[in-house]
């Protein structure tokens, strides 16, 4: 007689998937700074979870490169150096560069009008000085175009590389110059899309990413000296 679904196990892995999305979010938005200490009985006290998922969180963020798990101190967030995001930035341009391209030569009348929303929102959010809630849409907008492109390799490739590198682009935003000229680049992305001129599309698309890795290093560096 086969046995069902292990309730349990299941319930355990939800719980720790949602932890260390908690978590990721925490990271990604400077809540919780490099070489914090991640303590699992005051996290548990607060997300009212049992110890179990908590430690399973930290397992999940240990295999994305955000956290170090240490025998005598603890989970430490990682640290988030120069050299790794001007690396890991060099290979998102690319590949995001590609995905709008791709967007561009397979544009439909309905993907359009997805964007356009996405982009309104977004800039509804600039205006308003919203910050957390334009760079939540922000991302929301650079993830749909990945998908939208409709090639698996890259989709998995670049989901990789920006759970290392996500947090990062929160820091790009934090300097009003390089906000500011983000928001011109989004709106000559949209551009290229409304025209269908693919070629423009990548190229203003990968000097976008290009910019965000070059600001984000010019961050970490001056936070390195300070």
């Amino acid at each position: 007689m086969s046995k069902g679904p292990d309730t349990k196990s299941e319930h355990a892995t939800t719980g720790a998937e949602h932890v260390a999305a908690i978590l990721r979010d925490r990271i990604v938005k400077g809540e919780l700074a490099p070489l914090d200490r991640i303590v699992e009985r005051r996290l548990s006290a607060e997300l009212m979870v049992s110890r179990t998922p908590i430690r399973e969180a930290l397992k999940l963020l240990e295999a994305d490169g955000l956290i170090e798990i240490n025998l005598h101190r603890g989970a430490l967030v990682s640290e988030y150096r120069p050299e790794e995001a001007l690396l890991l930035f060099d290979v998102i341009a690319s590949l995001e560069a590609l995905a709008a391209r791709r967007v561009t030569e397979t544009m439909t009348a309905d993907v359009l009008r997805q964007l356009e929303d996405l982009h309104g929102t977004m800039l509804d959010h600039h205006r308003a000085g919203r910050t957390n809630d334009y760079f939540d849409m922000n991302t929301v907008i650079h993830d749909f175009i990945i998908k939208s492109c409709a090639n698996p390799v890259l989709i998995a490739t670049h989901q990789r590389l920006m759970i290392r590198a996500r947090r990062g682009r929160f820091l790009a935003i934090m300097k009003p110059e390089r906000l500011e000229q983000a928001v011109t680049e989004h709106e000559d992305l949209m551009q290229a899309f409304r025209n269908g001129n693919a070629q423009q599309a990548s190229e203003v698309w990968e000097t976008h990413l290009r910019h965000t890795g070059e600001t984000i290093t010019e961050v970490l560096t001056s936070q390195s000296v300070s």
